[in-house]
């Protein structure tokens, strides 16, 4: 079992570079690094946690700043969007920075995606909510054009450009491994689109059928990527037992200090199961 971290940098907690080196010491294969823009004030968008949002989705810092940042300091670490907002994302800007990201880090890029839930963000930028599925698919098909192709086109309902040189390419190949977020509804986009899929504090009894499902739409073994897990050992143990790839601890976003003595704990629960 890989066991990974999924958290939200921001200015007010530690660091891209003391997190990613802490990351790395104690074993963690992968980070996952939120995304948002920005959010708006006068939200009417429910918060899909429940209460009032907390103030880390409008502090967060750029996802593929601080994940160079990291890759500087790294050697085996994955890096990872967990996840971007496609519907808010410039496809040809997008695909230049992950292939960016892989280049730096030698390879070491996941482009993990998702179509969000902030209706009134997305309209900032530009982006129909009722629309944003089939918006994001094309998105995602263009930034793969851009990734393999030496003259990439793509004409759409959405996206359209004639032939463009569009560098650097992914080390990876044939690209950067798309990780899709969301629910059952998002299964035929893993499945067309996808390499795995980021399932969202899924637990392991209603996993295992959402599995078997996604795996029988997509005609292939679909990786799974579990996100914010508990620390429970008889949850763990019942991932391990339905062959999920990974899964990735939530890391609450403190200063330097509080970080690590939970990163300590953490990497201690990992450590049971490798």
């Amino acid at each position: 079992m890989k066991f990974g971290i999924a958290t939200f940098i921001t200015d007010r907690g530690i660091r891209p570079v003391p997190l990613g080196k802490a990351l790395e010491e104690r074993a963690f294969d992968s980070l996952f690094v939120a995304e948002h823009s920005h959010i708006p004030v006068d939200r009417r968008s429910p918060y899909p946690g429940g209460g009032e949002l907390p103030e880390i989705y409008y502090r967060t810092l750029d996802p593929f700043v601080a994940l160079s940042a990291i890759s500087a300091v790294t050697e085996r670490l994955l890096l990872a969007t967990g996840i971007a907002l496609i519907p808010q994302r410039d496809p040809i800007i997008t695909a230049k920075e992950v292939a960016s990201l892989d280049v730096v880090s030698d390879g070491r890029a996941i482009f993990g995606v998702g179509v969000g839930w902030n209706r009134e963000e997305m309209r900032n930028h530009g982006a129909d909510p009722s629309t944003r599925g089939r918006l994001s698919d094309e998105r995602l098909l263009a930034i793969r054009e851009l990734w393999t192709k030496e003259r990439a086109e793509f004409h759409g309902e959405f996206v359209d450009f004639d032939p463009v040189f569009s560098w650097p390419k992914p080390v990876q190949r044939p690209h950067p491994p798309i990780y899709v977020g969301g629910g059952e509804g998002a299964f035929p986009r893993v499945a067309r689109l996808g390499d795995a899929w980021l399932a969202n504090s899924v637990p392991p009894a209603a996993l295992g059928p959402q599995i078997e499902r996604l795996r029988s739409l997509a005609g292939r073994d679909v990786p799974v990527t579990v996100y914010a897990v508990r620390e429970d050992p008889e949850k763990i143990e019942a991932y391990i037992a339905l062959g999920v790839e990974r899964l990735l601890f939530y890391l609450p976003t403190t200063p330097e200090r509080d970080t690590l003595k939970e990163l300590d704990r953490l990497a201690e629960v990992a450590a049971r199961y490798r």
